[in-house]
């Protein structure tokens, strides 16, 4: 390694004299560990509060968690002598039905057990050993700043700032002033660094969608299905991922009469909780029934020609761009005309498993039934073949009529050009141009040369050098989330590519052992911030700091403005404020930039601790519909297109112009099914947002790390239920129990995403990390990620 701090003084070690510090202390020799049993976790929360300090008088503050989470909760957290005591929620009679906020989940009311965990790092520790043992010792946080700032410069100076690369941070992307935003502040006025793009969320639907309308949103305010006949649900799964406010409004149309149906391998929480109907099909097949689908209600004249006539491009011969040879339209290759295949439902049966006749029901049902939405979620999109079924969903939204009317939804991504957001921080501009697809980042680490336009780089023909430094900031991507967690060890461990890792966190995660430098990050109740929404929600919540930080924990913020002094550069870094009157600072401002919405002071948001972004009812694309002559849609045409030229220049039959289906790489039709015969997907449970709250006992015990099979398919293994299985592949091997069940159907496996990788000295994973089996493939258009396509055998372990 390239440098050499001082070694660690006796006289830091010290001695602590309060009770609760030393009884977190001894939890602390765990630190190596992915976590600790409930029984040692309830023994200590149980002893931080003694009798008479829960019967002293308490106070009760209304706050939110500021994790990757689309709910933004209320969350109460109960406070004597401070020290949280109980989490609570708001009451019913605070529900507020035009924006209503949530009550908190059980992640939210399991928050305690995560703040006062004792295995939460308490100091700054330098790696010791081989990079990735998790062994650190500790250093002081001036040695530690003095450190950083050392690096940041030599890195820089050595090999250009697009050396230094801010890695995915989702433990603290729900809020508007985070360590990772002050973090690329900081590059930004001492030279730059290599920015990504992409949400791993949903950067592909994000980026097929504006190939139909012109625009990624395309989704409109949940009160506007409130007479939605039908629902189809595409690998949309609220009640599990706790996805904003949508549950509240989806019950609401449950109880009207609103009839749901659910598309999705397994039989979800969703499913359990609202479908009239549970229609399973296997992964990456989707654009086959969709195209079946499509054949269906345009052969059975139920399509809606006036809509198509008036508002789109290419369904026919009659109606295509300029330069396009014949049968290249939508009928044409549903009929057969272009490739010799009629994309009928039995045809269809065969490749996705439904049956002909449940897909015929389905076509007719939406088709027939005004208005009707197809929502689709995230899950399909996360696929190789991610762009085209998200794209699919929009042709088929708009042969029927739907898009642009009350209680219809356009399809594509679901986010809503409406929505309203918290003016945030002003960045300065980054004097490096290029970034990269965040699946590109370790191209970028092992040869720069490698990342191509072509490849994914964007604004450069090339990158000038390799990533030398990786901050970690609130981040499990870097090594736990990423895919093929085997092979990006191995890059890692070679201390000759990345020269220094930063990882700053609340536990020692799989990432974080790949650290140069630890640091003990504070938890959302330790620090000041603004909670917001994502999906479909729209307000904003305060999160106050509402504990003081135990040890030598420091915010983000805190650490990076020390590091800011020290390269000359603090007064332009924090603007002479500190966290909370930053937090001030973007309330304020975006009261100057949103006068209509009467926001609240911040004087005024610490009594009334919400705001609540009310507008009428929103939806997509209804003045492209109801006004097309001064309304024209954003794309080339003016036009929906179902058709895309753009896409047709392109060549690339892995991005059809119609957007159909093609067999995918690791998917059902491909030869790799005879040794790896199992498809294997994932589904983020109730009891994490990704790996966020891993460690918490109250919710391992909530939702253990399973592997679900079908029955057919553990009798066919000889696998019986509670078995020890391994799944396995040519990237890694994972060792689960098994959880036999019909409620995932034949040929395909699930495992909840966001355990910790936990290797054993043979290699094999004992956490249930399902990312030592995925792929770091990209896809075509978007180059964004495939987590979800890949395949897997399962035997007894």
């Amino acid at each position: 390694m390239k440098y050499k701090p001082n070694e660690t003084r006796e006289s830091e070690k010290g001695d602590f004299t309060v009770n609760r510090r030393r009884l977190l202390q001894a939890g602390g020799a765990l630190i190596a560990l992915p976590f600790i049993s409930s029984k040692i976790a309830n023994a200590t929360s149980k002893a931080l509060v003694s009798p008479s300090v829960a019967r002293r008088e308490e106070r009760i503050v209304q706050t939110c968690s500021t994790f990757d989470c689309g709910g933004k909760c209320d969350v109460r957290v109960h406070l004597s002598q401070g020290t949280v005591t109980r989490i609570s929620t708001r009451p019913d009679s605070a529900l507020d039905e035009q924006m209503p906020v949530m009550r908190a989940c059980v992640r939210g009311r399991a928050y305690r057990q995560f703040v006062y965990h004792p295995n939460r790092l308490k100091y700054p520790m330098l790696r010791v050993g081989k990079r990735g043992e998790g062994k650190f010792k500790r250093i002081s946080w001036d040695e530690a700043t003095t450190l950083i700032a050392e690096q940041m410069k030599r890195i820089g100076d050595t090999y250009g700032p697009a050396a230094r690369f801010a890695h995915v941070a989702t433990g603290v992307s729900g809020g508007s002033f985070s360590g990772d935003k002050m973090l690329k502040r900081l590059l930004n006025l001492t030279g730059g660094y290599l920015g990504y793009y992409h949400s791993v969320s949903m950067g592909n639907t994000a980026a097929a969608t504006p190939y139909t309308y012109g625009v990624a949103a395309s989704g409109s305010s949940l009160d506007t299905l409130s007479e939605t006949k039908l629902v189809i649900l595409w690998g949309h799964n609220p009640t599990e991922t706790i996805f904003g406010h949508t549950n509240y409004f989806y019950k609401k149309m449950k109880e009207n009469g609103t009839r749901f149906i659910v598309v999705d391998p397994r039989y979800s929480d969703t499913a359990t909780s609202y479908a009239d109907q549970w229609i399973p099909l296997l992964p990456t097949t989707d654009n086959a029934m969709m195209d079946a689908m499509m054949y269906v209600i345009v052969t059975e004249n139920l399509h809606d020609k006036a809509f198509i006539e008036r508002h789109t491009l290419g369904f026919d011969e009659q109606n295509m761009p300029e330069g396009v040879p014949a049968n290249e339209s939508l009928v044409a290759y549903l009929t057969g005309v272009k490739d010799g295949v009629v994309k009928t439902p039995e045809w269809a049966e065969k490749i996705t498993k439904v049956p002909a006749q449940t897909i015929r029901q389905l076509a007719r049902d939406y088709a027939t039934t005004k208005p009707a939405a197809l929502i689709q979620g995230w899950g399909p999109q996360r696929h190789i073949c991610g762009e085209r079924t998200a794209r699919a969903s929009t042709l088929l939204a708009t042969i029927t009529g739907n898009v642009g009317v009350k209680g219809g939804w356009a399809g594509g991504y679901g986010g809503i050009a409406s929505r309203k957001f918290m003016t945030g921080i002003v960045q300065p501009q980054n004097p490096v141009k290029a970034t990269i697809s965040i699946m590109n980042w370790m191209q970028a680490v092992e040869d720069a040369s490698k990342v191509r336009p072509e490849d994914g780089l964007k604004n450069a023909d090339k990158l000038d050098t390799n990533i030398k430094m990786i901050f970690s900031l609130a981040g499990n991507y870097l090594a736990n989330q990423n895919p093929d967690i085997n092979k990006t060890i191995k890059l890692l461990e070679d201390e000759s590519k990345v020269e220094f890792i930063v990882a700053s966190d609340l536990f020692l995660t799989p990432s974080a052992k790949y650290a140069d430098l630890l640091l003990p990050e504070t938890s959302f109740m330790e620090r000041w911030n603004i909670g917001e929404t994502w999906g479909t929600g729209s307000y904003f919540m305060l999160s106050e700091k509402v504990i003081e930080p135990d040890f030598e924990r420091r915010s983000d913020y805190e650490w990076l403005r020390e590091v800011a002094a020290k390269m000359g550069v603090e007064a332009a870094f924090s603007e002479g404020r500190d966290e909370k009157q930053w937090v001030e600072y973007i309330v304020e401002q975006t009261r100057v930039t949103r006068p209509e919405e009467n926001l609240p002071t911040f004087e005024q948001l610490q009594v009334q601790r919400q705001h609540l972004f009310k507008s009428a009812p929103h939806v997509a694309f209804e003045k492209n519909i109801t006004d097309p002559q001064n309304n024209p849609f954003t794309t080339p045409s003016g036009k929906i297109e179902i058709f895309s030229k753009r896409l047709y220049d392109m060549q690339n039959p892995e991005i059809p112009a119609l957007s159909h289906y093609v067999p995918a790489t690791e998917g059902p039709e491909d030869k790799l099914i005879e040794k790896y015969p199992l498809q294997l997907i994932t589904w983020k449970g109730k009891h994490r947002a990704n790996s966020t709250q891993y460690a918490n006992p109250w919710l391992q015990e909530v939702e253990p790390q399973t592997l679900w099979i079908n029955p057919q398919d553990a009798k066919n293994r000889q696998i019986v239920q509670g078995d020890e299985v391994q799944i396995y592949n040519d990237r890694g091997v994972s060792r689960v129990p098994v959880e036999i069940t019909s409620r995932i159907m034949p040929g395909v496996v699930a495992m909840r995403s966001g355990a910790w990788w936990n290797p054993d000295k043979d290699g094999v994973d004992r956490g249930g990390c399902a990312n030592v089996l995925t792929s770091t493939r990209m896809t075509a258009l978007a180059k964004g990620n495939s987590h979800q396509t890949l395949l897997v055998e399962v035997k007894k372990a």
